[in-house]
């Protein structure tokens, strides 16, 4: 039996996409770019959110405007995370499930780590033992880099071995790939079974209690 299962949170544990799209248009438009929908925000998302202007905004990161423009982004997103963002269905449930049975349970993400923190308190609180985001400026590589993961390791004091990694993308294949650990990919994320299956998914699940059947 697995000793740990560390998450990926958006698209995994959360629906965060309306949430994100409204923030991105709201950058956008203050400085009378075309917005965004949903779908496109959908595909733009899985690498941290400066990732996601740079995709949103037009001519990327040349645009001169770029730097504030994600900057008011995360203001924005900041104040307004949570209006619309709930978790998937029968994840409180799976995570309880998980606690009962003295399995730890971490987050990592390519949010902003402020963010990640906050929205891990409001809507896990109790469940979550450890939720690492983005934090470059520290010398820790994002996903999918293994660099979070392995700070989750060290945190709980186990080896890859002992872990399972879940996620909604391929940057969550690369990351348990890089990190030497099985990965189980969802499907009612922001990435769908065939784009999965395309980027390597060998175990994929459609509900979170499938996920027990993954820890042995």
């Amino acid at each position: 039996m697995k000793k740990a299962v560390i998450f990926d949170l958006d698209g995994t544990l959360l629906n965060t996409l309306d949430d994100l799209a409204d923030s991105t248009n709201y950058a956008l438009s203050k400085f009378g770019y075309p917005t965004r929908t949903i779908e496109e925000v959908r595909q733009f998302v899985g690498n941290g959110v400066a990732k996601l202007i740079e995709r949103a905004i037009p001519e990327g990161k040349n645009n001169s405007n770029f730097e504030e423009c994600l900057a008011i982004f995360k203001e924005n997103y900041a104040q307004n995370m949570y209006n619309k963002t709930a978790p998937y269905n029968g994840i409180i449930e799976m995570l309880s499930n998980l606690k009962s049975k003295g399995i730890k349970i971490a987050v990592v993400s390519n949010k902003f780590d402020l963010a990640v923190k906050e929205l891990c308190k409001k809507y896990f609180e109790g469940f979550i033992d450890f939720a690492a985001g983005e934090n470059e400026a520290q010398g820790i590589k994002k996903k999918p880099a293994p660099d979070t993961v392995i700070s989750v390791l060290n945190e709980f004091n186990f080896a890859p071995e002992d872990a399972v990694y879940v996620g909604d993308s391929d940057v969550d294949i690369m990351t348990a790939k890089n990190s030497k650990m099985p990965c189980i990919s969802v499907t009612w994320g922001f990435r769908d079974e065939k784009f999965l299956l395309e980027n390597g998914a060998t175990i994929l699940i459609n509900a979170p209690s499938e996920i027990y059947n993954h820890l042995a």
